[in-house]
């Protein structure tokens, strides 16, 4: 069964409630004053079904001027408009503006219905339905069937149910079931004994009994207690269907139309919007820098300025990219379609689609930005996502950011992120916890700051192994996570950009510079290591000849990688051989006795106090040995 949203629009007191009566055999009408008054100010749903199955659940939108707001929140997940039009008045001016704010939502499908058919006879009927089509020309709905009806006799509902049931079976598009489920909340309301019940049209993904959502922008999780469509209990609902949930850990209070309710993380507040915007061709209003709106998508009504990114002013017919600053946050997703109306009077002047949900606030007339807009409004979602990559070069981004950023779930970001893969445009990390995406163009610019900085460096110090890799991530990449930052260098290594040794940087090429100098240098150190044997001279205390302490270290560093040295203790170093051989001795000695003191090491390699200790820490730092009791003695280290 194919669950179908169909909404009513036209001009007040044209008979769309009763139309719906007719239909159904209920009133939508809820409210006293409602029925007193005989129109409708808020919106109303109910339902029928199709001869061959299908459910329609069917929304009666307000007609009159001052609750246009009311009829743009029943326009969130319609799939076809019955626009009613009353055969004994016509086209009146309530009825153009509720055509073009289902234009401007994107509604495409509509039947024309000629309602009150029984009050003017057929001659008239015929004028009516002329002036109608040509009133018409020109919108979405010029080639929309007519369908001559009286919903208080009944004439010509079977023929108007068979054509709602011909355009919905060969033309409405099955609602995506796979992405996140969204459900923009219409009303709000408590009942004894059952809590807080917010109703909507569910206008993508699954909602189950049990599942854990978020209401946007509140920040609250609630817990499915249980769902209602068309008055029955569910398990679950399904994009398409007009639903009423009822929430725990969630208060009315703190729900207002506008609010979205979706899964925890997967969207972001935003109080600026970068959209594309279509100026209605009946507009009589300029739209010009900074003006205030009445911003209206999904159930949301917010007040906004306009900043025009790309022309000075936007007249009739004409369009543009502008960034909306809103005056409260909202939740909305890219694709998403808008209305703005005067700030006052309150007349529809234009609208059209939201670009990026989280953009960054824009400076007008820049060559990227429009650029940037363009490309957003012509790409996939792919497209999005690359650029949303590619504006995280500093810190990376995750899957879940981007699935939040994006309101997508993380099953379409990570297909898409395949596809960018594929292409070559970005790098994958995959960490124990996250994924992390970087763009080609981050990578390649990281590369070069790389090379440019490590021969920079080598040309100054060439008597070290290359730039410590801490010191070029908080020089460099200080904003990427350390473990992040582990995988970026293995991958740069692995394709032959990088060389490491240990924990120093250099380019693939370099070698440490053994001239003279080091010649020297490095001759002074394993000549006076060698003569000390077990009596340790001090590093400071070496006369280095008037080479510099600071080339010197260099030199010392190198001899200590290439494992000729070993530092023994602060300030005090040795041949590698010595200190292998003192540790084949002691642990012969603690083989035939398990405790040693540092009397003992003195005497086995007849050398002071004084340089018997650091023998004895050295052991303790290469788990040959471990204090036991007193400072001065060890045990073997098990």
């Amino acid at each position: 069964m194919k669950n179908i949203i169909v909404g009513t629009a036209g001009h007040i007191d044209h008979g769309k409630t009763t139309l719906i009566k007719a239909l159904t055999g209920r009133n939508t009408d809820r409210w006293e004053e409602e029925q007193r008054r005989g129109i409708t100010i808020d919106l109303g749903f109910t339902y029928f079904d199709l001869p061959g199955g299908d459910r329609v659940g069917i929304i009666d939108v307000p007609g009159h001027e001052r609750f246009i707001n009311n009829m743009v929140a029943g326009v969130v997940g319609m799939d076809l408009v019955l626009l009613v039009v009353a055969a004994d008045e016509g086209i009146m001016p309530q009825t153009k503006e509720h055509v073009d704010i289902l234009s401007l939502l994107g509604i495409e499908k509509s039947i024309i219905v000629l309602n009150k058919c029984d009050l003017v006879d057929e001659e008239w009927i015929e004028l009516v339905e002329e002036e109608v089509k040509e009133e018409l020309q020109g919108t979405f709905l010029a080639q929309a069937p007519v369908v001559r009806v009286s919903a208080a006799t009944g004439e010509g509902l079977e023929a108007l149910i068979g054509a709602i049931e011909k355009m919905t079976g060969d033309e409405v598009v099955e609602k995506d079931i796979r992405t996140i489920p969204r459900l923009p909340v219409d009303r709000a309301f408590t009942l004894s004994g059952f809590g807080t019940i917010i109703t909507g049209t569910l206008v993508s993904g699954t909602i189950s009994k049990e599942d854990t959502l978020q209401m946007y922008p509140v920040g609250k999780e609630c817990k499915i207690r249980s769902i209602q469509v068309h008055g029955q209990d569910k398990e679950e609902c399904y994009a398409g269907q007009r639903v009423a949930v009822n929430l725990s850990n969630v208060k009315k209070k703190e729900i207002k139309r506008g609010c979205v309710l979706a899964p925890k993380n997967s969207m972001k507040n935003t109080d600026l919007l970068d959209v594309k915007l279509q100026m209605l061709d009946s507009s009589v209003r300029i739209l010009t820098n900074h003006m205030r709106l009445h911003f209206f998508t999904g159930t949301s009504e917010v007040l906004c300025r306009a900043v025009l990114l790309d022309q000075e002013e936007m007249g009739p017919g004409e369009s543009g990219y502008v960034q909306l600053r809103l005056e409260e946050e909202v939740a909305v997703r890219r694709g998403d379609k808008f209305v703005v109306r005067f700030y006052s009077p309150m007349e529809t002047i234009g609208g059209g689609v939201v670009l990026e949900p989280n953009p960054r606030v824009k400076r007008r007339f820049q060559e990227d930005v429009i650029e940037e807009l363009t490309r957003k409004e012509s790409g996939s979602t792919a497209d999005v996502i690359e650029m949303h990559v590619k504006g995280h070069g500093d810190t990376l981004i995750t899957l879940a950011e981007l699935a939040k950023l994006t309101a997508l779930s993380p099953d379409e970001v990570q297909e898409d992120i395949d596809i960018l893969k594929e292409q070559g445009l970005v790098d994958v990390f995959s960490m124990r916890k996250e994924t992390f995406v970087w763009h080609a163009d981050s990578r390649n610019a990281a590369r070069q700051t790389l090379e440019k900085t490590l021969k920079a460096y080598e040309e100054k110090y060439p008597y070290r192994y290359g730039m410590k890799k801490a010191e070029v991530q908080a020089t460099h990449f200080r904003k990427i996570k350390p473990n992040v930052f582990d995988k970026i260098l293995e991958m740069l290594i692995e394709a032959g950009y990088l060389k490491r040794v240990d924990e120093f940087l250099c380019t693939p090429e370099y070698k440490v510079k053994k001239d003279g100098t080091y010649d020297k240098v490095s001759g002074i150190l394993l000549d006076s290591f060698a003569k000390a044997k077990y009596d340790f001279v001090r590093y400071s205390e070496l006369d280095l000849k008037g080479v510099d302490k600071a080339v010197a270290d260099d030199i010392l560093n190198i001899l200590l990688e290439e494992r000729q040295v070993v530092k023994v203790t602060d300030d005090m170093y040795t041949l590698r051989d010595y200190m292998e051989h003192a540790t084949e001795v002691i642990r012969a000695k603690l083989s035939e006795d398990p405790l040693i003191t540092i009397a003992q090491v003195r005497d086995l390699f007849e050398t002071s106090r004084k340089s018997a200790k650091p023998i004895l820490e050295y052991m303790d730092s290469i788990k040959v040995t471990k204090k036991m009791g007193a400072e001065s003695e060890r045990i073997a280290y098990e």
